[in-house]
């Protein structure tokens, strides 16, 4: 039932993208495509797969207990945290805290996870922002 549900809630967003699409206004500068034909293909495609799941569902699934919808939730609220405190903290520190946590509730070790946290912001740090110049969040060390 709940692909069911799931589905047809995926047709209903496929609609109103396509009508958001359609409610484009063109310039007469365009392109020969024009800018509707983009959102028109990501509806198309989101309705045929959520026809599908409708059509054809999975069996029931099995939902997690307790405690694993709680570790989602708690997830769910560390990104939000990580989005709010990135602009305080910076890249570097928010990143390495919202890395070592979710590392930790994956099943690292408090020290492994914290390794891993510091050597993800780190590592991508050099790499968008030294290498490639990419301009990211700077926290209150500069960084």
């Amino acid at each position: 039932m709940s692909d069911r549900i799931f589905g047809v809630f995926g047709i209903l967003l496929a609609l109103g993208f396509a009508i958001s699409a359609f409610a484009i206004e063109e310039s007469f500068l365009s392109d020969a495509v024009g800018p509707k034909a983009f959102p028109l293909i990501i509806a198309a495609v989101l309705a045929l797969s959520s026809a599908v799941i409708a059509l054809r569902p999975d069996p029931e699934p099995h939902w997690p207990d307790f405690g694993r919808i709680a570790e989602i939730a708690a997830a769910v609220v560390v990104m939000v945290l990580y989005a709010q405190l990135l602009p305080e903290l910076g890249f570097v520190i928010a990143t390495a805290l919202a890395a070592a946590f979710l590392g930790w509730r994956l099943g690292s070790g408090p020290l492994g996870a914290l390794m891993t946290g510091i050597g993800t912001s780190v590592g991508i740090y050099v790499i968008f922002h030294l290498v490639l110049g990419l301009s990211l969040a700077r926290g209150p060390f500069g960084f």
